[in-house]
């Protein structure tokens, strides 16, 4: 700050993550926003909040506000496993050293500013203030918490994925501190009074039970699920959801529409570093950096709509693909890097192969309320050509010091069948393992999952093993299971066990399901029910259920 004589940063952002200047992580990326416009901008990465809180001290207030993040991760799950014990490593830390970050980061993070600096907005971003933003079940505490700016006294979230809504933030904030300015924005939550509720259009306005009747009884809790998740999966949603909070209400503004190909691309294109800042030199690797610095993201948003994955809550339903020529001036910069020896490690995305698809006609899009474009089957309005993917491999493979691109993100392969696409990605694109995630193997465990029917993954498998006898290839494929969801017994893993076997697969990358906020799963195992149909559900609760349904993974 003194060399840019600067008096003050006109914002501060904190995470908890070890600042990585790369397009893969948020502070970065906000950060790199905000410069573009003209703001000046700290970030203060993985603060000390159990010392005398110099961290937080060390550049004064902001002259418009503090970012607050979490990180890339949820803290919860950065900290615990499945079964609630305490991880030992945590791979957005120098050396995946454990313990830089207090669980539940955000609301620590944003409580200490509060307390040092009590009129200074707070603006929590990233996935954990993301989706808790309203009533949230939360698996560690096993109970129902409210929304994250009643337990974190923050002003502001700016939820779902920031790029354009944090420089609005900035640029309302500039001629100082309006409150009612913040709340005309798009795409943000925060806490309201009665007054204000009492002056919202009741037509745009959507109200849900209260969080304490949500406590008292889950089936409203599910109801308010429906009704969030509905509204979240619109093109165009117009309606306020307002939640009651003790004496106050959480009101939720709607979303901005989806980002187009050109705003997408100004996130990729700005000035990164591409690497750890040098403080970290010497205090040994991050491995999330490691595993991803050279790969390469190719769009964002997923309409697939699994139940117990948060990336439509978080990114949207709707994908925003970036043009060719963004993915291709980036993966030149990644081939001038020094640590490049001319393997991408990741051509991909949340689902590697939704790069360019989409809804032929926008407007049944815009009245489509499904969660998913796949499930229970495949959307027919959905233009699912990988045309344009397979345009990109070929501009890519031909960048010079490119000696192969690897696809290192799951592939949906209900989106496609033998042909053109598999074969390219097995022969060119494939390191030795291709990646799929079929979940289960039971149909009705799979349609709570709202993942494809099992015998999708077994065309997958046979048309697979012909591609590689047809060009020699030793490639395997590698799924991915999940045990403990909820409607899924002992005698379902047990028959996800003997199928495997039959086919003579390896069932090594297993995980025990860890219920998140906001997402379908998570409401299933705290209420026991499927909220759109009130069908009772078995849920394995306890630790013991738990481990007894993973340990059909490895039984011979």
């Amino acid at each position: 700050m003194r060399a840019l004589g600067w008096d003050a940063p006109d914002v501060i952002l904190v995470t908890g993550d070890a600042y990585i200047d790369h397009p893969s992580f948020g502070a970065a990326v906000i950060g790199r926003l905000l410069e573009a416009e003209g703001f000046r901008v700290a970030v203060v990465p993985q603060p000390n909040w159990r010392d005398d809180l110099r961290d937080f001290r060390k550049l004064g207030a902001p002259g418009l506000f503090f970012g607050v993040t979490a990180g890339s991760m949820d803290s919860m799950v950065n900290h615990y496993t499945a079964a609630r014990r305490r991880r030992s490593d945590d791979a957005y830390t120098a050396g995946g050293e454990a313990g830089r970050r207090p669980d539940r980061a955000a609301t620590v993070y944003s409580r200490i500013l509060k307390e040092l600096w009590p009129h200074v907005p707070v603006v929590l971003g990233g996935i954990e203030a993301s989706l808790r933003r309203l009533t949230h079940y939360d698996y560690w505490d096993d109970t129902l918490h409210p929304s994250i700016l009643a337990e974190s006294g923050a002003d502001l979230v700016a939820y779902g994925m920031g790029d354009e809504s944090m420089p609005a933030i900035a640029r309302a904030l500039k001629g100082g501190f309006n409150m009612k300015k913040l709340r005309e924005l798009p795409q943000v939550a925060f806490m309201a009074d009665a007054a204000y509720v009492d002056r919202l259009d009741p037509a745009k306005t959507e109200m849900l039970h209260p969080f304490e009747e949500c406590v008292a009884d889950p089936k409203k809790f599910a109801e308010n699920f429906v009704r969030i998740e509905t509204a979240s999966n619109l093109l165009r949603q117009t309606r306020t959801l307002v939640e009651p909070t003790g004496d106050r209400y959480v009101a939720v503004n709607p979303p901005l529409p989806p980002m187009t190909t050109g705003a997408l691309d100004r996130s990729f294109d700005l000035p990164y570093e591409r690497r750890p800042h040098p403080r970290y030199d010497g205090r040994g690797d991050i491995p999330a950096w490691e595993m991803i610095k050279n790969s390469v993201n190719i769009h964002r948003g997923c309409f697939g709509g699994c139940s117990f994955c948060t990336i439509s809550a978080h990114q949207g339903k709707f994908v925003t693909s970036r043009s060719e020529a963004s993915v291709v001036r980036e993966v030149e910069r990644v081939a001038a890097m020094p640590y490049f020896k001319g393997y991408l490690s990741d051509l991909g995305g949340p689902s590697a192969n939704m790069y360019g698809m989409g809804g032929r006609d926008t407007e049944k899009c815009a009245a489509c309320r499904r969660p998913s474009c796949l499930t229970p089957r495949p959307c027919p309005n959905l233009d699912n050509s990988h045309r344009r993917l397979l345009d990109l491999y070929r501009r890519v493979r031909g960048v010079r010091g490119v000696k192969k691109a690897f696809v290192g993100s799951g592939i949906r392969y209900d989106l496609f069948r033998e042909g053109e696409y598999l074969r390219e990605l097995i022969v060119h694109h494939t390191s030795g393992r291709l990646k799929v995630a079929p979940e289960h193997t039971e149909d009705r465990v799979l349609r709570l999952m709202r993942k494809p029917r099992w015998e999708g993954f077994e065309r997958l498998h046979a048309d697979f093993r012909r591609v590689c006898e047809a060009e020699g290839l030793r490639t395997q494929l590698v799924p991915y299971f999940i045990s403990s969801h909820p409607g899924c017994t002992d005698g379902d893993m047990r028959r996800l066990s003997e199928t495997t076997r039959r086919l003579g697969l390896h069932t090594d990358q297993v995980q025990d399901l860890t219920p998140t906020p906001m997402t379908l799963s998570s409401v299933m195992f705290h209420t026991g029910a499927d909220p759109y149909t009130g069908e009772p559900l078995h849920v394995a609760r306890t630790i013991d259920d738990k481990r007894r349904q993973k340990s059909w993974f490895f039984r011979k």
